[in-house]
């Protein structure tokens, strides 16, 4: 099965979120399927990461449904810690902690969340640091590695928990040019191996490549959705082609 025919990993329906009287998020139906990678792309404020902080159940919505595989995230008394355990997040921001070294930022979670033994812990945050490069590093504190190892930890972190679905929100967006490729590298061997990812980027060399699907988002609405192929080359709304025209 590929990830085109897979079931919805996450499906999102009807999904709208306000603070005050500004409306962030209207309306949005989407849903991001097993083993796909969906990029969206839009304008800074079309709500591309207020989204994924309400996927993620960091954000509440106003109205809507999300679900994770059969399980209603947005039901009255849904299990939110459960929830956020089966959903990986790697922010802008790497929100490591400073006093512990990069092994224990990965296998924390995994002791006082998951409560395996200190020992396995240990050996599965390796094997994660492995995957992204950085096992010779975990005995460093994060102040020890550039910006773009620390995002790597971020994932490799996040990917300790064995999660159902990983969010990015624009995780290269901090970073100095010269470190975001190792971090885009990462998130491609992601993609290639079947992880389910919704990703939201400015890199459109990452979308165009690296995703499945690439969906559009602009003044809080989803305006378009397609394969890369067609949103880069083929596409059909005016708002999405003026901001090709400024991003490429």
């Amino acid at each position: 099965m590929t990830a085109a025919t897979a079931a919805p990993a996450l499906r999102v329906t009807g999904l709208s979120k306000s603070y005050g009287t500004h409306t962030v998020l209207r309306d949005i139906t989407v849903d991001v399927r097993a083993g796909e990678t969906l990029c969206l792309i839009g304008p800074s404020g079309s709500g591309k990461s207020t989204l994924l902080k309400c996927l993620n159940l960091l954000e509440t919505p106003d109205n809507g449904e999300i679900w994770l595989g059969e399980t209603h995230l947005t039901a009255p008394g849904a299990d939110v810690d459960a929830a956020r355990a089966r959903i990986g997040m790697v922010f802008q921001h790497f929100n490591l902690f400073p006093h512990m070294s990069v092994e224990r930022n990965v296998s924390i979670a995994l002791t006082s969340v998951k409560g395996l033994p200190r020992d396995r812990a240990r050996e599965t945050a390796l094997r994660r640091l492995a995957e992204v490069g950085l096992e010779a590093f975990a005995d460093r504190r994060p102040s020890q590695l550039s910006g773009g190892q620390q995002q790597r930890v971020a994932i490799a972190r996040a990917l300790a928990m064995q999660p159902d679905v990983m969010l990015f929100d624009e995780a290269t967006s901090a970073l100095d040019p010269e470190l975001v490729k190792d971090v885009l590298a990462v998130m491609r061997d992601l993609a290639a191996g079947g992880m389910t990812m919704a990703v939201v980027t400015h890199e459109m060399g990452f979308a165009r490549e690296a995703a499945d699907r690439v969906a559009f988002m602009c003044d809080g609405r989803l305006a378009e959705i397609d394969t890369p192929g067609r949103i880069f080359e083929r596409a059909e709304n005016p708002r999405l082609r003026q901001f090709l025209s400024q991003v490429l």
